[in-house]
C-alpha cells in the first residue's frame, strides 16, 4: 500500500497539487492553516488587520491569568475559548484605536526607555544580575518572542503617555470644589445615647416548655454529623528509608564528585553589535571599531557599554552578565573569556547573537571537593532513591491485594505493613492523612461506604499513598435534648434580648422625638450618652453605624426641629441618636492638606471620565469590521 501511495506522487498531477500546497504555506503563512479559515484576518480597525494569531495570543494570555488567579477555584467554562474570543477581540480593537492616536499625535520612546524597563524587570535577573537566557526563556514561556515583547511593551509606555496626558488636562474648577465640599466637608451635630444588649439579657425568663417546644418545632438544627471510622494502610517514602554503608558512599561519591566540583567562575560583561536588516558587514564593524575606539581612549566599558550595545538587557547594567563557569554563554565566547585576564578586554568575537566586545571583571577560582562535604547530601539521595524504589514496588502489589480481598488484614499481613483504625471522621475531614480532600472523597464514597468495598490506593503525591475500608458507619441522629439545651436557652435569651432592646429603642426614640432631650432620658433610665459636635464623615468618635446612619439622613428642614432615630451595633446593643444640626463644608476653610486631597480626588475622577469619553469617540469615529 505504501508503495502504491509512493508511486503515486510521482505524477504529474501530484506534483501539480503538492506545489499548489507549498504555495499556499509560502504565500499565506502556516498560521492561517493551523488557526482555520481561509484568513487569519478576524477583524479590521482603520485598515489596520487583527489576526487570528493575534487574537489567539490574547486569549492564551488570558488563560494564564485565570489560571494563576483562580488556582484550583477555577471553572473550566471560564477558558471556554469562544467566550474569551470574543473579549479578546473588542480589548485589542480598544488597544490598537489608542495606538493609532498616540501614532497621530506623534507620541515616541527612546530605545533607551525601553532598555531601561526591560532591564528593570527582576523577574528576568539571577542571583541579582539581567539574565540574557532567563529574559528569553520567560518570554517563551509566556508565548512572546523578544521582538514581540519589546512591540508590546513599546505600545504600553506609548498608551500611558497618552492616558497620562488625557489624565493631565482636566481639572476641577472652583466651583466645583465648592460644591462637592459642601457635601464632602459636611459637619453634622449629634447626640447618641446606648441601650446595652447585656442589660435585657438578665430581664429573660424562659421555662422549659418554651425551650422542650423550640426543640421539637426545629429537629432538624440538632442532628448529628455522619460520620465513619476508617482501617486504613499509609506508606510514605521515608518508611522504607534504609542505613547507607560507608562502601555505597564512597561508589556513589567516585560517580558524582565530578558534578560538584567548585568550578572556576568568570565574571563578564559584553558589549552586543547585532547586524541590522539593512546593514552592510562594513558598517557593523565600523560600529565595533568605533566602540574598541573609544575603550582605547579610556572610557569606561560600562558607559560605552550602555551608549553602544545593541543588548537591551545588560546595556542597562553597564553590560554585566554575571558569572559563568563555561557553560552560559556561546562557545566562542567562554573560549574567549577562558583567555582572557582580569580587566582585559577582548579583540571582537562573533555568535550567532552578533560580535561581542568582551571585558573579564572577575575571576573565582575553583576547588575540589571531599566526600564528608557532601557526606549527608549523598546519604539522602541514595536513601530516597531506593526508598522510593520500594514504595512504588509495594504500592502495586498493593493494589492488587486489596482489589479483591475482604478486609486490609490479609493485604497488610502479606506485605509486612499495618493496618491503622481512625476516630470518627465526618465529611468535613479531620486531622493528619485525614484533613486531605482526596482521602475523604474516597472514605464517602459509594463504593466504599455503600458497597463496602475497600478503596483503591490513593495517591497523595509521589511519596505518600493510603489505602482505607470503612469499619463502622455512624448515622446521622438528632441529639437528645439534655445535650442541646443549654445551646437552645442561650438563642432563646439572645432572640427575645434583641427584641426588647429594641423596643425598648423605639420607645426611647418615640420619646426624644415628643420634647425630651437625649441627655434627661439617657438620666432617666440609667443609659449612657455621648454628644460629638461638628461630627465630619471621617469622625473616629461616633460609633460606626451611628456616623453612616447619621450622613444618610437629609439635614433637618427650617423649622422641622431634629431628626432621631436608632441603629444596632454587630453585638446588638441599640443606638439611639438625635441629629440636631447640619452645617455645609467649606472648602476655603478645609486645611491645605485636605483641598490638595479633594483636588486630587476630582481631577482623578474627570479624567477617568475624559478617558472614557476619548475612547468612546475614538471608537464611534473608527472603521471597525469584524470578520
Amino acid at each position: 500500500m505504501l508503495q502504491d501511495i509512493r508511486k503515486s506522487t510521482q505524477g504529474t498531477a501530484a506534483k501539480v497539487i503538492i506545489g499548489f500546497i507549498v504555495i499556499s504555506f509560502a504565500l499565506f503563512g502556516i498560521e492561517s492553516i493551523l488557526l482555520g479559515g481561509s484568513g487569519s484576518s478576524m477583524a479590521e480597525v482603520n485598515g489596520e488587520e487583527i489576526s487570528g494569531f493575534e487574537v489567539q495570543q490574547a486569549v492564551n494570555n488570558q488563560k494564564r491569568q485565570l489560571i494563576s488567579m483562580l488556582g484550583d477555584n477555577l471553572d473550566p467554562a471560564m477558558l471556554d475559548d469562544d467566550r474569551l474570543s470574543a473579549q479578546a477581540v473588542q480589548t485589542i480593537i480598544n488597544r490598537k484605536l489608542l495606538t493609532q492616536s498616540a501614532a497621530e499625535m506623534e507620541l515616541a520612546v527612546s530605545e533607551r526607555e525601553v532598555g531601561a524597563v526591560i532591564g528593570g524587570m527582576e523577574q528576568f535577573y539571577i542571583d541579582g544580575q539581567f539574565s540574557s537566557e532567563m529574559y528569553k526563556s520567560v518570554l517563551a514561556n509566556a508565548g512572546f518572542t523578544p521582538a514581540s515583547f519589546k512591540q508590546g511593551l513599546v505600545e504600553d509606555l506609548l498608551l500611558n503617555q497618552l492616558r497620562s496626558g488625557l489624565a493631565g488636562s482636566d481639572f476641577a474648577t472652583a466651583t466645583e470644589l465648592t460644591t462637592t465640599a459642601r457635601v464632602t466637608a459636611e459637619l453634622r451635630d449629634v447626640r447618641y445615647l446606648t441601650l446595652p444588649l447585656a442589660a435585657f439579657r438578665t430581664d429573660v425568663q424562659l421555662t422549659e416548655e418554651e425551650i422542650a417546644a423550640y426543640y421539637e418545632a426545629n429537629q432538624g438544627e440538632f442532628l448529628t454529623e455522619e460520620t465513619v471510622e476508617l482501617d486504613y494502610i499509609e506508606l510514605h517514602t521515608d518508611d522504607f528509608r534504609e542505613p547507607v554503608s560507608e562502601n555505597q558512599l564512597i561508589e556513589e561519591f567516585e560517580l558524582v564528585k565530578s558534578d560538584y566540583e567548585y568550578q572556576t567562575e568568570n565574571r563578564v560583561s559584553h558589549i552586543l553589535f547585532e547586524r541590522a536588516d539593512e546593514e552592510s558587514e562594513e558598517a557593523l564593524l565600523a560600529r565595533v571599531e568605533a566602540a574598541q575606539a573609544a575603550l582605547r581612549e579610556g572610557r569606561a566599558f560600562a558607559e560605552v557599554a550602555t551608549e553602544m550595545s545593541d543588548d537591551i538587557g545588560s546595556s542597562a547594567a553597564g553590560g554585566d552578565l554575571g558569572y559563568s563557569a563555561g557553560e552560559a554563554f556561546p562557545t566562542e565566547m567562554e573560549e574567549a573569556i577562558a583567555g582572557l585576564s582580569v580587566d582585559q578586554v577582548s579583540g571582537p568575537v562573533t555568535t550567532d547573537a552578533g560580535v561581542h566586545l568582551i571585558l573579564l571583571t572577575d575571576r573565582r577560582e575553583g576547588k575540589a571537593i571531599t566526600l564528608d562535604d557532601i557526606r549527608m547530601e549523598l546519604e539522602d539521595k541514595i536513601q530516597l532513591s531506593v526508598a522510593r524504589g520500594e514504595i512504588l514496588l509495594t504500592v502495586e502489589n498493593l493494589r492488587d491485594q486489596v482489589f479483591n480481598a475482604a478486609d486490609l488484614a490479609g493485604p497488610a499481613q502479606a506485605l509486612g505493613l499495618t493496618v491503622a483504625a481512625s476516630a470518627p471522621i465526618s465529611r468535613a475531614g479531620g486531622e493528619g492523612v485525614f484533613a486531605n480532600q482526596k482521602v475523604i472523597a474516597a472514605a464517602f464514597s459509594e463504593d466504599v461506604l455503600e458497597l463496602g468495598h475497600n478503596s483503591e490506593v490513593v495517591e497523595l503525591s509521589g511519596e505518600h499513598f493510603v489505602v482505607l475500608r470503612v469499619r463502622q458507619r455512624n448515622e446521622a441522629q438528632t441529639q437528645p435534648l439534655d445535650e442541646v439545651r443549654d445551646g437552645i436557652a442561650q438563642a432563646l435569651t439572645e432572640a427575645a434580648a434583641r427584641a426588647n432592646a429594641a423596643a425598648a429603642a423605639e420607645a426611647a426614640v418615640l420619646a426624644v422625638r415628643g420634647g425630651q432631650s437625649v441627655e434627661a432620658y439617657a438620666l432617666a433610665n440609667d443609659y449612657e450618652w455621648q454628644v460629638e459636635l461638628a461630627a465630619n464623615r471621617r469622625n473616629a468618635m461616633l460609633p460606626p453605624p451611628v456616623l453612616q446612619r447619621v450622613f444618610q439622613l437629609p439635614a433637618p428642614a427650617e423649622g422641622e426641629g431634629s431628626r432621631v432615630d436608632y441603629v444596632a451595633t454587630a453585638s446588638g446593643d441599640m443606638l439611639v441618636f438625635e441629629l440636631s444640626r447640619v452645617s455645609a463644608g467649606d472648602f476655603a476653610a478645609l486645611p491645605e492638606r485636605e483641598q490638595s486631597m479633594l483636588k486630587g480626588q476630582l481631577a482623578a475622577e474627570s479624567g477617568s471620565l475624559v478617558q472614557q469619553e476619548f475612547q468612546q469617540g475614538l471608537y464611534q469615529r473608527a472603521d471597525i469590521t469584524l470578520l
